[in-house]
């Protein structure tokens, strides 16, 4: 099966890496543009580009699809299936209804809950305990697209977004090449996902903030969903303190005000509206991360300190 390939992330590369390596015929393979990045903003490829480069696979990094623009590079590649993973520019419908098979999405969720940009996180906020990838046939919706077959994983209490998303770039890799099997068979089905679905908006600064008006549970949630990019925060003596890590302290402080530091040890424990979350590993302001015994040993916090 002649398959064109599109895609942008390591979540992507992991899957065009199952499909070269088990043998598939990958035509193209489709990346966005070269980023500048860094101090000096250097132009930087994607990790699908550099995957494919070292492979020797024919990278097309066009500017836009609109307008029919990518059009001629279809007709001259004239892939059967379009795999699309995480590529970051939405399909018309030229490009769509191309293929034979059509275009599949590995989307990582179980659909048709946390569709959108930020499903892995969203999930691990939410304090979800299964998550999973689905691939589906994609249309002119947003994640909307008939569901083939879903591949399922546990999100257990101490993940965060890095372990959830590498144990879902496996799976994903496991579904996509049992799809691509199914449209060599004949044997693919379509499921229409429900009209109960939810969405994953795109996390901005706001979403980082840790407000210990909550539950320990759910500040613990929201800083390992958003761990090791792009850290939840808190603010201390009005400057940001982030935190890489965080557990669910066994310490009561029924009596101290909420988001003060209750205790000092190997973490920073801090109230929350219902119990005690520890602060492990922290990011200063200006500085680099750290233990939290580090911190604490430098005298830059003190029990009694108000967080938030």
């Amino acid at each position: 099966m002649k398959i064109l390939f599109m895609g942008t992330p390591d979540f992507a590369r992991t899957n065009l890496s199952a499909l070269y390596e088990s043998g598939e015929e990958i035509v193209g393979v489709v990346t966005t543009p070269d980023k500048a990045k860094g101090r000096g903003m250097v132009l930087t490829p994607s990790d699908v580009k550099k995957y494919a480069l070292e492979k020797g696979l024919c990278v097309y990094q066009p500017q836009t699809l609109k307008d029919e623009a990518f059009l001629p590079t279809l007709r001259e590649l004239d892939p059967e299936l379009i795999v699309v993973v995480a590529y970051g520019k939405i399909l018309p419908e030229y490009v769509l209804n191309y293929p034979k098979y059509g275009c599949v999405n590995c989307h990582a969720s179980i659909l048709p809950k946390y569709r959108g940009a930020a499903p892995i996180q969203r999930a691990i906020i939410d304090g979800e305990c299964e998550t999973g990838v689905s691939i589906m046939r994609m249309d002119a919706g947003l994640d909307t697209g008939d569901v083939i077959l879903v591949e399922k994983i546990a999100i257990e209490k101490d993940d965060n977004l890095e372990t959830v998303h590498d144990k879902l770039a496996e799976a994903s890799c496991k579904g996509l090449l049992n799809a691509v099997e199914l449209f060599k068979q004949g044997k693919a089905t379509y499921t229409r996902q429900s009209d109960n679905f939810t969405y994953a908006e795109k996390i901005t600064k706001q979403d980082c903030f840790v407000d210990f008006q909550v539950s320990a549970e759910k500040a613990h949630n929201k800083i390992r969903g958003l761990s090791p990019i792009p850290l939840a925060y808190t603010m201390q003596n009005g400057k940001i303190l982030k935190i890489v890590k965080a557990h669910i302290s066994e310490r009561s402080a029924d009596n101290a005000k909420v988001g003060e530091v209750v205790f000092l040890d190997s973490a920073i424990h801090v109230k929350c509206a219902k119990g005690v979350i520890a602060l492990d590993i922290v990011v200063p302001e200006g500085k680099g991360k750290m233990n939290a015994r580090d911190y604490i040993n430098g005298r830059k916090i003190t029990t009694g300190e108000i967080l938030g």
